[in-house]
């Protein structure tokens, strides 16, 4: 009896130090380190909150930057993968649809090459990156919907390129909310 109340102890012990304490602990420290991160990097216009940079949107239409495609349909609460292997037939039908789709929007040949991230959904369907050549593919779609200069709209997308983080984590990549907000401010000066 006596080591199952010992247990129970320990067991109420470490519900309370890893259960509790802690996530308040690194919540507290996160919030006064990092404030803007900690409250979801949340990207605001006009004082309005209209996404956050962690999170990817759906973008539809020529006149904007498509993100990857979402598995969840973007929504939060059941992201996930769609978890169909290379063999699903309907994963294989849901790319080519998506290839079709790209190719038509962009005017390219049947057989031309899509980027995999533009017709595959990622890990958590909600990935808000996009690589930069796959942001560039699309400059001339969104440049011809607004009625654009094209160079303006690629060095748009060049200027809004971020590196690796530290300097060598991941690679080069986009955010596309924050591309598309910055098209909406260039597309609203006269």
């Amino acid at each position: 009896m006596s080591t199952l109340l010992t247990a129970l102890r320990l067991f109420l012990a470490l519900t309370v130090l890893t259960g509790a304490l802690y996530p308040l602990a690194v919540t507290g420290l996160a919030s006064l380190l990092f404030p803007r991160q900690a409250a979801g990097s949340v990207v605001t216009r006009d004082g309005r909150p209209v996404g956050s940079e962690l999170l990817a949107q759906e973008f539809t239409g020529d006149r904007w930057f498509w993100p990857r495609p979402s598995a969840a349909d973007f929504a939060t609460v059941p992201s996930g993968a769609s978890n169909l292997g290379p063999t699903s037939s309907d994963l294989v039908a849901a790319v080519a649809a998506r290839m079709a789709v790209f190719r038509a929007a962009h005017g390219l040949a049947a057989d031309a090459p899509v980027p995999a991230e533009l017709v595959f959904a990622s890990g958590s369907g909600l990935d808000p990156h996009l690589s930069p050549d796959a942001a560039r593919l699309q400059a001339g779609r969104v440049a011809r919907a607004r009625g654009l200069d094209p160079a303006c709209v690629r060095a748009l997308v060049e200027a809004h390129i971020e590196g690796p983080q530290l300097g060598v984590l991941g690679e080069p990549r986009v955010n596309v909310l924050r591309l598309n907000l910055a098209l909406d401010l260039i597309a609203s000066t006269p």
